[in-house]
């Protein structure tokens, strides 16, 4: 396959993409460029890598077995109480943390509108949530993937240029991929590693590859977009903390849009805010879909209901989901606080969804051929580990608050 047909086939990792590039990547890359330079650029390569990991498992797992990762943690175990407590599990689970990403989506979009029009984003919030629903509403799968790849494309676009503009210090840049753990930085790492990472990604992908593929033949393709798609958002997230560490003082503090916005000013000047603004709604919109999207396909799979699109019992989950999003948008939170909790929380969770994909990724009977190879395993392995430890560093941080 030639790279133009290729290109005509990326779908479900561009999802996937446009999915972590939110709210979330860009406020909380954002703060660690400003506040700690290039100190923690090492974060984005290795939450790169691991979700490249993690997605290709999740994504072979449903091109394979043409079931959801929902439907294959459920039917991983026969004993009546393993199984409650495994649907229990990825029913709550997955449910906090979309949850929690939706309402930092609402409310991160909202913040782009209201800095723009002056309306509050108390306002502006429900109106979003509400259009969000209309969308997903429809059924179309492909409609909402061609959304999500032309918003992804053009905040791309934006922020590699605009780093390419500022011209950051390579020797800096470089010295930040050595792993360090600066004071005060840990729950920013877990941040920026949930905010990349994200558990329902792997619910998503695992059920939007089975609407693009047919099986085992196109498992190279699949691999192609995966892996293609998941690092164009790393070069994304690598654009916004060298752009915000180029521009700013190191150890500024960032609490509102318009410090955020004052990082595009070397590219755009007078509309930088405006611009910013609008990306970041972008951001927040095409996260308001797969949100809810992803929460629908891993319920609906962990409790043996049908994933369809246009079911009813799929759609009152991604109401329900929404219908929180818009709820606490709707009340005073601060965005930029809202949306970096959102990405811990996710990275709290994300150590036992890992943990769950890599058991089931060794079933044979579930796999055949296609289950996890030595060198999968031990990549696997070492990713819910280091996800472990930071997320029991963030623990600990916290309690000590």
């Amino acid at each position: 396959m030639g790279i133009v047909d290729r290109l005509k086939a990326i779908g479900p990792g561009a999802l996937v993409a446009a999915a972590f590039v939110g709210p979330g990547t860009v406020t909380t890359a954002s703060v660690i460029g400003a506040e700690y330079a290039y100190l923690l650029v090492w974060t984005i390569a290795f939450s790169i890598l691991a979700t490249m990991v993690l997605q290709e498992m999740s994504a072979r797992l449903g091109l394979i077995t043409k079931e959801g990762l929902g439907e294959a943690f459920r039917n991983e175990f026969s004993n009546p109480l393993a199984r409650g407590v495994t649907i229990a599990l990825v029913v709550s689970a997955i449910g906090i943390g979309t949850a929690a990403f939706q309402t930092g989506n609402i409310v991160g979009g909202a913040a782009g509108l209201a800095t723009i029009t002056g309306i509050s984003e108390n306002v502006w919030g429900p109106v979003m949530g509400l259009v969000a629903a209309g969308l997903l509403w429809t059924g179309s799968y492909k409609l909402i993937e061609r959304v999500f790849i032309g918003l992804v494309t053009v905040m791309g676009l934006a922020f590699v240029l605009n780093m390419i503009i500022v011209r950051p210090d390579p020797t800096a840049l470089a010295g930040g991929l050595v792993p360090a753990v600066p004071e005060g930085s840990a729950y920013l790492i877990a941040g920026l590693v949930g905010t990349t990472v994200v558990g329902y990604n792997l619910f998503l992908h695992a059920s939007t590859v089975q609407e693009r593929w047919d099986g085992a033949e196109d498992l190279a393709e699949c691999r192609t977009d995966t892996i293609a798609m998941v690092a164009v958002g790393g070069v994304i997230t690598t654009a916004i903390v060298v752009t915000a560490a180029a521009v700013f003082p190191e150890g500024t503090q960032i609490t509102g849009v318009g410090e955020m916005a004052d990082q595009l000013e070397p590219v755009f000047g007078g509309y930088a805010l405006t611009f910013f603004a609008i990306g970041l709604f972008a951001a927040g919109f095409t996260s308001s879909m797969s949100a809810p999207l992803a929460g629908a396909y891993a319920t609906a799979g962990a409790l043996g209901w049908e994933r369809d699109l246009k079911s009813t019992r799929f759609r009152a989950i991604w109401l329900t989901i929404i219908g929180i999003g818009i709820l606490f948008s709707a009340l005073d939170y601060n965005p930029v606080e809202v949306i970096v909790f959102a990405q811990v929380a996710n990275g709290l969770l994300l150590p036992i969804l890992a943990v769950f994909l890599i058991y089931a990724m060794n079933n044979d009977e579930l796999l055949g051929e296609y289950t996890n190879s030595t060198l999968q395993n031990v990549l696997g392995g070492l990713v819910t580990v280091v996800v472990i430890g930071i997320g029991l560093r963030t623990l600990y941080d916290v309690l000590l608050l």
